[in-house]
């Protein structure tokens, strides 16, 4: 048996240690309370959000984690990028935000030509779907500091009239639409590779791939469907299922849910039957659905309608009085 906080991540500790600097954080709202440009959502609903009069500015920095060690591992580098623009696009989304722009960083060991310019092939990929401009960037040679590289990036997106989706409209009995994943996306890949990879290596093929495809395979951008989405239906909550699993929805609401989650397939299967605990692994993994929006339940065909246009999407279940959130066909409780 393994677990996330065994594998070198303790999301536990981690927020711990987080809690000074989320503090101070928030105490420096104050220089800018009155002014343009002044704070409007709490620090840790995927986006920080900055009031501009006649719109709102969101503003999120992620990165791609240890899934640069797989890629170097195997010398492939061009969907690192999409992964990278993915992580940042898809949480700007849950805010209500059309992403518009972003900027890079790189930091490497030592400069490598062919390195950069795949790299560069996955960062105009990610952009191109995303629908955004990459608007400028930094790139840092640390040999005293870095091995190998790292790769990070800070986007930002317009929200207009203040339509901010914060997840205070959610009520008990609206609709959970769950739209699938492309695989593990960017997240528990620590877990995943000390697991794994000692066991079977990276050319080792469980159902028609290699492992190191599996755990490559780019992390699904949702911009496109969710800005539909939004124009189309009344969309009370959005959360982008990453590191910490189904606990994402916790972002939103006190309120609790009841999911039946889909069928355990592909690369999650591998993990699960490897010896990861069937709890942690809907506390660290998408499971198979990378975004999951609240809606209506009046408007929940509607929903799946627009959704299934560009990926698969399912009804997963319903918001619940109770708190907590219970995935009825696995029963696992978070």
């Amino acid at each position: 048996m393994l677990t996330y906080a065994q594998a070198g991540v303790d999301d536990e500790k981690t927020t711990i240690a987080l809690r000074g600097i989320i503090s101070l954080a928030e105490a420096t709202f104050e220089f800018r309370k009155g002014k343009i440009g002044e704070p409007v959502e709490e620090i840790g609903h995927y986006a920080a959000v900055l009031d501009f009069g006649n719109f709102y500015l969101a503003m999120k920095t992620d990165g791609v984690g240890t899934k640069v060690l797989v890629a170097e591992a195997v010398g492939k580098f061009d969907t690192i990028g999409i992964d990278m623009i993915a992580m940042n696009v898809n949480d700007l989304l849950c805010v209500g935000a059309e992403p518009v722009a972003l900027v890079d960083y790189l930091a490497v060991r030592e400069p490598d030509e062919k390195v950069f310019s795949e790299i560069a092939r996955g960062l105009y990929e990610g952009a191109r779907q995303a629908r955004i401009a990459i608007v400028g960037g930094e790139t840092a040679v640390m040999p005293d500091l870095i091995n190998g590289f790292d790769l990070a990036g800070m986007a930002i997106g317009i929200i207009e009239n203040k339509k901010v989706i914060t997840g205070e409209a959610i009520r008990p009995g609206d609709a959970v639409i769950g739209i699938s994943s492309s695989g593990i996306h960017s997240n528990g890949l620590t877990l995943a590779r000390k697991l794994l990879i000692p066991k079977y290596g990276l050319d080792y093929e469980y159902e028609g791939k290699k492992l190191w495809e599996w755990l490559l395979e780019p992390t699904r951008i949702y911009v496109k469907p969710v800005l539909e989405l939004l124009k189309r239906v009344e969309v009370h909550g959005l959360a982008h299922i990453t590191g910490s699993g189904l606990l994402n929805l916790r972002r939103l609401t006190n309120y609790g849910f009841s999911l039946e989650m889909p069928p355990m397939e592909g690369i999650f299967k591998l993990i699960h039957e490897n010896g990861v605990p069937l709890e942690e692994m809907f506390r660290v993994f998408n499971m198979g659905v990378g975004m999951m929006a609240i809606v209506p339940r009046e408007e929940k065909e509607e929903a799946l309608e627009v959704l299934n246009r560009y990926y698969e999407s399912f009804e997963l279940g319903t918001v619940t009085r109770e708190p907590g959130i219970r995935v009825e066909n696995y029963g696992v409780r978070l």
